[in-house]
Formats: structure tokens, C-alpha cells, sequence
């Protein structure tokens, strides 16, 4: 198999990935069109008669202070899924605008052919019971894993299976990333799958898997890996580089920044700051590629699921230099 063949099976496994993601997710697409409708926002951008803001949109809006943070999130992806168009912002103009499009017209409560009884019946909540984790089951989604066994080995077979594509193309399309380094940590590696990948591409390379007890006890090491127990918000063993999968995206920009500077008191050689991410970067994407939408997917699932979100280059770059990375 030439270079061709293993550049394009690796292609067509990606795809194949984000296609499962994208369906797997596709419900986030009627959660949010639900709170469209139930907020009213394409009345009220319709009321307002002329490209609306986002914050003259959210002032307009019956939510709670609280709340208000997520509103762009939403407009977002509602956006993406064409219920809305982004009136893009001038010099003069410091933020973006939205109007209507023919498919949030019909949502409308006094349009002649409104369609706003559908979704509303259909995604009723005694149909469906959509809420947050928290709201619903009065703990975090990482303190209830830790209580329920059944829940916990579910979430870590679903990262092993997504570590195995991950490792493949990582160590496909990123080698030079790991040639000469002497030890990494995985930390939140879970059972170890890309750890393991890596080790076997770089025999060099010793590798810590450093997750919870809970997700880690009574896995055995090889001489290559090994799994040690901890807490990341406590302290990460102190090696040459640290890697960070998935990671940040399940926090918010405060828990990302203890994160990393945690990572940075850890890294043994303090003239290299090797830290490796591995996650989601988000962007203001105009296209209608499965990809696109997933990322988009994906920031609502860390919205409702935890306290996490995908962020873009320039969040990921902030978080870094406030943590003391150069």
C-alpha cells in the first residue's frame, strides 16, 4: 500500500467518523430550533424590522441574566442551519446582525403559513424530556459517572473507540510532533488507546496514561506505558511533554487555565514547554461541509453535557499566554 492509499483510507475513515458524529448529534438541531421558538427570536428580529444585533437581540429576549452568555452559541448554529443570516459587521458596527430567511419566516407566530405548532408539539418535552444534565439529575456529568459504574464504562468504551481514529491519523499526519521526546503523559488518557498507539510508533517514547482511579484501576501497564492514578485540578507527573485530548473542551475557560498552568508547573524540561492538544478548533464557518456542522454540534453538546466548549484559534491562544506560555 502506497502513500496514496494510506492518506486516502485514512480520508475515508475521518469521514465516516464525522458522518456517525453528525447523526449521532443531529438532535442538537431540533433542541436549538426548540429554543428559538420558544424564546421567540425570529419574532423578535422580526418585530425589530431591519438587521437586529446580538445584544439588541438578547436585551429583547425573556431569559435570565445567567443565560444570556449562550445566546450567540445559539444564534450560531441556528445560523449554520440556515434559520438565520449573519448581516456581517461593518467598521462602524462592532458586532453582528441578524434577519430573518425564508425558513424562519414560517416560524413566525402570525405568518399565514406558520409551521411553529410542528416543532412545538413534536419536541414537547413530554415527548422528548430534553434538559440540562444538571438541572435533571442535580449533579455534574462527571460526578454522576463517578457513581454509576454503567454510565462510566459507557463513556470510556465511546473515547477508547474515538481514540483509535485519532491515534491513527495523529501518528499519520503528526510524527514530527513526537521525534525526540523522551516521556510524555496522556493526561484524562482514559484506558490508554492513544498512549499505546504512540508508544508503538516511537519505542523510545515512555508514556504515562494519568487519569482517575475510576477510570484507570486495575488496567495493567506494559513496559512502555504506565497508569498512574490523580487528579489534573491537583497535579500531572512531571515528564518532558504532556498531551491533552478532548480535554479542554469539557471546561470552562477558568477550569482550562487552572489546567494549563498545572501542566505547565509539570513539564520537566523548562526550556521546552511541550504541551501536545488534540481537540476541536472552531471558526466562524459560512460552508455546509457535515464537518462544519459537527464542530457546531459538538459546542452545544459541551453547553448542555457539562460546562465545557469548543473554542476558536484565538480563545485557544488566550488561554495559553494567560496560563504563562510563550
Amino acid at each position: 500500500m502506497d502513500f496514496d492509499d494510506i492518506e486516502d483510507h485514512s480520508a475515508k475513515l475521518f469521514r465516516a467518523q464525522t458522518h456517525i458524529f453528525n447523526q449521532t448529534f443531529v438532535f442538537i438541531n431540533s433542541m436549538s430550533l426548540k429554543c428559538a421558538i420558544d424564546l421567540c427570536i425570529p419574532d423578535a428580529i422580526h418585530k425589530y424590522g431591519q438587521p437586529m444585533s446580538l445584544s439588541q437581540l438578547i436585551a429583547s429576549l425573556s431569559i435570565h441574566p445567567s443565560k444570556t452568555c449562550f445566546i450567540s452559541r445559539l444564534m450560531q448554529i441556528l445560523t449554520h442551519s440556515g434559520f438565520f443570516s449573519q448581516h456581517n459587521a461593518t467598521e462602524n458596527e462592532q458586532e453582528v446582525s441578524y434577519v430573518l430567511t425564508d425558513e424562519s419566516k414560517v416560524l413566525l407566530k402570525d405568518h399565514p403559513f406558520s409551521m411553529i405548532s410542528l416543532p412545538q408539539v413534536i419536541l414537547d418535552p413530554i415527548l422528548t424530556l430534553p434538559t440540562l444534565f444538571h438541572t435533571q439529575n442535580g449533579v455534574t456529568f462527571w460526578d454522576c459517572a463517578s457513581r454509576e459504574p454503567k454510565l462510566n464504562h459507557l463513556f470510556n468504551d465511546a473515547m477508547t473507540n474515538d481514540s483509535r481514529l485519532i491515534s491513527s491519523v495523529v501518528i499519520e499526519k503528526c510524527k514530527g510532533v513526537f521525534n525526540g521526546l523522551e516521556s510524555l503523559v496522556d493526561v484524562g488518557g482514559g484506558t490508554g488507546t492513544i498512549a499505546k498507539a504512540i508508544a508503538k510508533s516511537f519505542p523510545h517514547l515512555k508514556c504515562i496514561v494519568f487519569d482517575l482511579p475510576r477510570v484507570v484501576d486495575g488496567l495493567q501497564g506494559t513496559e512502555d506505558i504506565e497508569y498512574v492514578q490523580g487528579d489534573m485540578f491537583e497535579a500531572i507527573p512531571s515528564f518532558d511533554s504532556i498531551m491533552l485530548k478532548t480535554i479542554m473542551h469539557n471546561w470552562n475557560d477558568e477550569e482550562c487555565l487552572k489546567i494549563l498552568k498545572i501542566c505547565k508547573e509539570a513539564i520537566a524540561s523548562k526550556d521546552k514547554e511541550n504541551v501536545i492538544i488534540i481537540d476541536v478548533v472552531i471558526g466562524n464557518e459560512k460552508g455546509d461541509s457535515e464537518l462544519d456542522h459537527t464542530k457546531l454540534f459538538y459546542d452545544m453538546e459541551m453547553m448542555v453535557l457539562a460546562i465545557g466548549k469548543e473554542r476558536n484559534e484565538k480563545d485557544k491562544a488566550k488561554l495559553f499566554f494567560s496560563a504563562g506560555f510563550n
